[in-house]
């Protein structure tokens, strides 16, 4: 009876384990050596196991008591596929995607890496390439005048501003220069350069909005009165907070636009299928379908640009000059190519329909691009 509580309490496989560990041998430096017994039946529901999986429950074979390495495989496995799989589906996705698509929908599945966590692979990846290249992105306003410096200093003393934007602000004091002051041999009736505004009536010079010059002018500029209606009002006033009184805040502005195009383009994915289902209405193809497709075009395209955006940096340190700018392009021919055969072969029409759908669907969606850029431009500016 006490072995049987013991079992209960403990497991048939736990029992098993510690039996073992007494009566094995030590090894060197009084370590002992565990023989593992085979996994017969599920741990899970307890049923006879016929191979890896069960048949009942469907939970896999796996004995998490070994070493850290076969842990971490395992768990490598079970996010990626890190496998014969994963590199199969790779190498199809770049040298031929149509392929992948039609294996997928034929029910040939389980060789392949599932398209919704191979998007999400692709875009972590390539979108962490962006914001990277995006640091590297300087947007300098002009010389800082005193209000903006100011305004900046301001935006530091706030004890909610985020560390990235509070390093951001201080590398823009620190790295921008203020305006000269004026020289006391300077003839201050003299004539500043203006530029007039968008509507100014003549003979009036309060309407006209003074500059200085082109190295002293501001990046963005907010005309005072303009606003009309309490909407674009708030808009200005947004804007003036993200970006600055004179675009001193645009670098952070833009880094921030670049985080969110992520979810912009998995936004926009629905929304390219939904253009194929109007192309091909009459075909009668299910939405999962070019939904499917479109995510493994859309992994093609950052799997692609990144490759070829690596291939461009590789050929200009070994080979700069005419070569390296003729093997680019042939190589955003191929991206090209690759894409249209992919049309092609997945809806298997014939090469006149293909190039027109191709060309009207593609403008189609460069359309639904522009508007989800626009719409992410807004949001990141109204959003606090």
């Amino acid at each position: 009876m006490p072995d049987e509580l013991e079992k209960f309490i403990l497991g048939d496989t736990a029992i098993s384990a510690i039996e073992q560990a007494s009566s094995s041998r030590r090894r060197f430096f009084g370590r002992r050596k565990i023989q593992r017994t085979p996994i017969t039946h599920c741990e899970n529901c307890g049923t006879q196991l016929q191979g890896h999986w069960c048949a009942k429950c469907g939970q896999p074979a796996i004995d998490y008591r070994r070493s850290f390495r076969h842990v971490i495989a395992d768990l490598l496995n079970e996010f990626l596929n890190w496998d014969s799989k994963f590199f199969a589906t790779i190498a199809l996705l770049i040298f031929k995607p149509w392929r992948l698509t039609n294996e997928f929908l034929a029910g040939k599945r389980v060789r392949y890496v599932n398209p919704l966590r191979l998007y999400l692979v692709a875009s972590i990846l390539f979108f962490f390439a962006v914001n990277y290249g995006a640091k590297g992105l300087h947007v300098e306003p002009g010389k800082l005048g005193p209000k903006d410096r100011a305004e900046l200093e301001a935006d530091l003393k706030k004890e909610d501003l985020p560390p990235a934007a509070r390093e951001k602000l201080q590398a823009l004091l620190r790295d921008s220069s203020p305006l000269p002051a004026p020289s006391p041999s300077t003839d201050v009736s003299s004539p500043t350069p203006i530029a007039p505004s968008s509507s100014p009536a003549p003979g009036t010079d309060k309407e006209k909005q003074e500059y200085g010059k082109i190295g002293e002018r501001p990046f963005v500029v907010f005309d005072e009165g303009k606003s009309t209606t309490p909407f674009e009002r708030w808009i200005e006033a947004r804007a003036k907070e993200k970006m600055g009184e004179h675009g001193t805040k645009m670098g952070l502005f833009i880094a921030t636009l670049f985080s969110n195009l992520p979810y912009m383009m998995f936004c926009c994915i629905p929304l390219f299928a939904l253009v194929l289902k109007i192309l091909y209405v009459r075909r009668h193809i299910f939405y999962i379908d070019h939904l499917i497709y479109a995510l493994h075009i859309h992994t093609f395209a950052y799997t692609g640009v990144m490759l070829i955006v690596l291939a461009t940096i590789g050929l200009n340190r070994v080979i700069p000059g005419p070569i390296a700018g003729w093997t680019i392009a042939l190589l955003w021919i191929a991206f090209l190519v690759q894409i249209f055969l992919s049309i092609r072969r997945v809806y298997r029409q014939g090469w006149f329909i293909s190039i027109f759908k191709f060309l009207f669907g593609g403008f189609v969606y460069l359309i639904v691009l522009v508007l989800a850029l626009a719409a992410t431009f807004f949001l990141t500016v109204a959003l606090p």
